[in-house]
């Protein structure tokens, strides 16, 4: 059995595309939304994954060992996202999340794996035939990793566009995928380093929301919101979207802080009373703008950002 060098794995900067003169060198994959994972395969068809933490995590994931197999007496060390597919081929976190923190409980492992069956979606190639490869341009790595031929039930080496980022970025909208990756071909691996020439590219998605409540800040932000909880109108009242906690500038946070003051009521404008430690609450009639990455199956905002306030729309106006 192989003794496999340890990895962690690089990270991409949140940005935009890169300028339209320099996308010839960049390639341009999927951005899925799962967990990541490192996984390393000594060549005597085992299989081992570690999470961005450094976390063992196969046994909550037994429906991947069969890649072990697959891969023969090769030993690699791969870089991957696990995912959970919905009925339309794409990445479904909410989805992944039962299939999560199950290492420890293999019965029950098991039977969500027949119920959520994982995907592996494989992008990189750190080490192989006992050669590290991190030290390689991007280019030549994933050159590798298509060669291994990585195609199977559970798992999949998605193709690249080279140049073409623009395109690449509308056919993800018009698809319903989160956002692409970019990265660089002359770029080498850095082991647990977040990078500029790896690029995430969310699509920004944004809505009107109505302010319902908040929670403080801490430490320098007492008294100050830490995050707002925001809501949608509907014919029947304020549903609930989900908490806010980030996008604000501090001018802005201190204003939000005197609107929120004296708007404060005793009484939750939800239709259903958020389970929110420490929430304050605040008559429904701010109306703010949010950017968010996707929705939860239950309609809640995902990685919401607090873009600003609408001072000219009133709540009615949602209706």
């Amino acid at each position: 059995m192989t003794s496999l060098p340890r990895f962690a794995p690089m990270l991409a900067t949140p940005g935009t595309l890169p300028a339209p003169a320099a996308d010839d060198q960049w390639a341009y994959e999927v951005k899925q939304d799962g967990q990541r994972a490192v996984v390393y395969l000594p060549g005597d068809g085992s299989v081992e994954l570690r999470a961005r933490s450094g976390t063992d995590i196969t046994a909550a994931y037994p429906d991947l060992t069969a890649l072990g197999a697959a891969l023969g007496g090769v030993p690699a060390v791969l870089d991957g996202e696990i995912v959970a597919l919905d009925g339309q081929g794409r990445s479904d976190f909410e989805r992944l999340q039962s299939r999560m923190g199950l290492s420890g409980s293999p019965a029950k492992a098991a039977h969500m794996a027949e119920r959520v069956p994982a995907h592996l979606v494989l992008f990189d190639a750190l080490h192989l035939r006992g050669a590290s490869l991190v030290p390689l341009p991007y280019s030549e790595r994933r050159a590798a990793l298509e060669a291994l031929g990585l195609d199977g039930p559970r798992w999949s080496t998605p193709a690249v566009v080279v140049g073409h980022g623009a395109q690449a970025l509308d056919m993800t909208r018009e698809a319903g995928l989160e956002g692409l990756v970019a990265k660089r071909l002359s770029s080498v691996y850095e082991p647990g380093v977040r990078a500029r020439t790896w690029i995430k590219i969310r699509h920004a998605r944004t809505v009107d929301v109505i302010v319902g409540g908040w929670v403080p800040g801490r430490g320098r932000l007492g008294g100050l919101p830490g995050a707002l909880l925001v809501g949608e109108r509907h014919e029947g009242g304020l549903r609930y979207a989900g908490s806010v906690g980030t996008g604000w500038s501090d001018a802005e946070r201190t204003t939000l802080a005197e609107l929120l003051r004296v708007a404060a009521v005793g009484t939750c404008p939800f239709d259903e009373v958020p389970q929110v430690a420490g929430a304050r609450w605040v008559l429904p009639r701010l109306v703010g703008e949010v950017r968010y990455a996707t929705r939860t199956r239950a309609g809640k905002l995902r990685h919401p950002s607090w873009h600003r306030l609408r001072p000219d729309l009133a709540p009615d106006d949602l209706g």
